[in-house]
C-alpha cells in the first residue's frame, strides 16, 4: 500500500503565490509518473501539471507559464508551485502517482485526499 499526503493548501489573494507538496510513502518499488488535479464544485477533476520519472513537465494552458511542478526523488515528494493565482484556480488539489508497487507488473495509481486551495480577496 502507497500513500500520497499533500500539504501545503490554503487562502491567497489574487495575484498571489502558493506552493503544495506531496509526500508519498509505503511500499515504493519506483515512483513513475507523477501529477497535480484540481477540482471545483460542480466541475470535473482535470490534469494542471504532470511529470515523467524522467522530469519532462506538461501543463493545460490554463496554468502554463504560471504552475510549475517538481520532484524530490530521493524524498518521493513532488510539489506545485503556483503563482499568479487567479480566483478560477480555486478547488481542491489532487495529488496522482503511478507506483510500481510489487502487486502487478504494470504501475498503480494512487490518490492523495486533497488539499483546497481557495483564491479570494
Amino acid at each position: 500500500q502507497v500513500h500520497l499526503v499533500e500539504s501545503g493548501g490554503g487562502l491567497v489573494q489574487p495575484g498571489g503565490s502558493l506552493r503544495v507538496s506531496c509526500a508519498a510513502s509505503g511500499r515504493i518499488l519506483r515512483l513513475n509518473a507523477m501529477g497535480w488535479y484540481r477540482q471545483a464544485p460542480g466541475k470535473q477533476r482535470e490534469l494542471v501539471a504532470h511529470i515523467t520519472s524522467g522530469g519532462v513537465t506538461t501543463y493545460p494552458d490554463s496554468v502554463k507559464g504560471r504552475f510549475t511542478i517538481s520532484r524530490d526523488t530521493a524524498n518521493n515528494t513532488v510539489f506545485l508551485q503556483m503563482n499568479s493565482l487567479k480566483f478560477e484556480d480555486s478547488a481542491v488539489y489532487y495529488c496522482n502517482a503511478a507506483v510500481m508497487d510489487g502487486t502487478s507488473w504494470r504501475p498503480s495509481n494512487y490518490w492523495g485526499q486533497g488539499t483546497q486551495v481557495t483564491v479570494s480577496s
